[in-house]
């Protein structure tokens, strides 16, 4: 980049490696304490100009926590930094845009169906009620309502794989679920029609896990990721036909 002194990257990289080998060795957990900006410019053997931009860096990825006038911490180890660069790329030109989006609903559905035996069984009669009562709340508010339908559509995906105990999937999920809803208007207006068959489809989801139907699950799955293909597919189409 213009103006950068030759060596800069190269140090900068170093000390970010330094802070998370720092984290690793000393099994810190999110949450905990790092030290200060001093010891770690000794312990590392860095400026502090150098710890500096490294806690930066490592602060976008949410691998640390900076909270001004109190410290920095061990951070929530998220996906946000996941999601920026997936949104981004799906930005960034139509075609990527429909192909991101078209990967996304593959992941989304693969998790769901991957999981539907396990999910079937561990879902609580207090899990479906709630995931019942988001359905009730996607048909009230109708998709021209904007955020409580969204909200409501975003919790029950949430909460349909939370019974698997992998943080690591319900992050991924969610991840996905987020830039796919960042990309996703991109596509042309969601009709009544769309609103109508994805309401029943996530009933269909509930009905099918209240009744320990695991083919019924899947296969209301399938009817819920259908029309978003659809959607994917035509808008490809129209886009094609305009180049």
């Amino acid at each position: 980049m213009p103006g950068a002194k030759p060596g800069r990257q190269l140090l900068r990289q170093e000390v970010v490696e330094g802070i998370k080998r720092y984290i690793l060795e000393q099994r810190l957990r999110p949450g905990d304490a790092l030290p200060t900006e001093p010891a770690l410019c000794e312990a590392l053997g860095a400026s502090r100009s150098s710890v500096r931009e490294a806690v930066k860096i490592l602060d976008a990825l949410d691998i640390v926590d900076v909270r001004h006038g109190h410290g920095t911490y061990v951070g929530r180890l998220s996906l946000s930094a996941l999601v920026e660069s997936l949104t981004f790329r799906g930005l960034l030109s139509p075609d990527d845009d429909f192909q991101v989006m078209a990967d996304l609903v593959d992941v989304r559905e693969l998790f769901e169906r991957g999981m539907a035996d396990r999910i079937v069984s561990l879902l609580s009669e207090e899990q479906l009620d709630t995931l019942d009562g988001l359905v009730t709340t996607m048909r009230r508010t109708g998709a021209q309502d904007g955020h409580g339908f969204v909200e409501a559509d975003r919790a029950f995906h949430a909460l349909l794989v939370a019974p698997l105990g992998n943080e690591l999937i319900g992050q991924l999920s969610m991840a996905f679920w987020d830039v796919y809803s960042i990309v996703a208007p991109h596509l042309d207006g969601f009709t009544h029609t769309d609103e109508r068959e994805t309401i029943a489809a996530h009933q269909n989801i509930v009905d099918a896990a209240r009744a320990g139907d695991i083919t019924g699950f899947t296969k209301a799955l399938g009817e819920h990721y259908a029309p978003v293909r659809r959607r994917i597919s035509e808008a490809r189409a129209r886009d094609d036909g305009r180049s």
